[in-house]
């Protein structure tokens, strides 16, 4: 199937815990990935300066992205310095533009971190501005005339910030690649010791496994899978446009049945 994905999460590992089951799926059905992680990851760390972070992190996810085949995109902002503001979105838009994506992969816009929840709205708005001439990405790139769907993972901890259960409209089954999504992950080597330290995480690769599993039982269909939303068509795609049902045609279960 031809068609490109744009995933963009907010810090290095996001994707992976999210959205990585998805993509290699897509790529195994000859999707053109792209992935940018927004935040770059840079106060994931008790031990070592920002800018020290910031690099090993980098270097971590442009790895995984590697593992993944995924053509990768340089981070635009430092942790809890994503806004929903002027300037960044601009910067997000160009890159939207230059990859011109049939599916575009966000967080929730439900989570219990704002930088994810801005990171959500930031791209949607990129998004958005994709064909309006008058509007100036920072650095400029032509306008993109095609139907672009937006669909959002669940969030991180599947629950939003005042610890509501968050649920999806469609699970893809992510069973036989949960093992790659595991080896994706295991690339942030930084991340164990601070998830560990700062959110009690006894067990960085394990708690995606769960989270996953979790997902799976909420899909009452799969072991393991992720949550998709579709976020509204209007400004952004033809009603009813479904790239993601076509493509995981076999993959994909909603309440409603299965999608394609």
């Amino acid at each position: 199937m031809s068609c490109t994905v744009f995933a963009i999460g907010c810090h290095p590992d996001d994707i992976e815990f999210m959205m990585s089951g998805t993509l290699f799926l897509l790529k195994e059905v000859g999707c053109e990935l792209h992935t940018m992680n927004l935040a770059n990851g840079c106060c994931g760390s008790t031990r070592y300066s920002a800018e020290e972070t910031a690099t090993t992190r980098s270097r971590e996810a442009a790895a995984a992205a590697a593992y993944l085949e995924s053509t990768h995109h340089p981070s635009l902002a430092g942790d809890l310095e994503v806004f929903y503001e002027d300037a960044l979105i601009r910067r997000v838009a160009a890159v939207v533009r230059e990859v011109a994506p049939d599916i575009l992969l966000l967080p929730s816009l439900e989570d219990y971190m704002e930088d994810h929840m801005n990171t959500a709205r930031v791209a949607v708005t990129a998004a958005f501005c994709r064909g309006m001439p008058n509007y100036r990405t920072d650095p400029e790139r032509s306008i993109v005339e095609k139907d672009v769907a937006v669909y959002h993972a669940l969030p991180h901890g599947l629950r939003d910030g005042m610890g509501r259960i968050v649920r999806a409209s469609s699970y893809v089954n992510i069973d036989p690649v949960i093992g790659l999504k595991k080896r994706m992950l295991s690339f942030h080597e930084s991340q164990k010791d601070w998830l560990d330290e700062s959110q009690g995480m006894d067990s960085y690769l394990e708690s995606m496994v769960l989270m996953a599993r979790e997902v799976g039982i909420m899909s009452g269909k799969f072991t393991y899978a992720e949550g998709w939303r579709p976020h509204n068509h209007l400004g952004l795609c033809s009603a009813g446009y479904d790239p993601l049902g076509a493509a995981l045609s076999g993959s994909i279960y909603s309440a409603g049945g299965r999608h394609g």
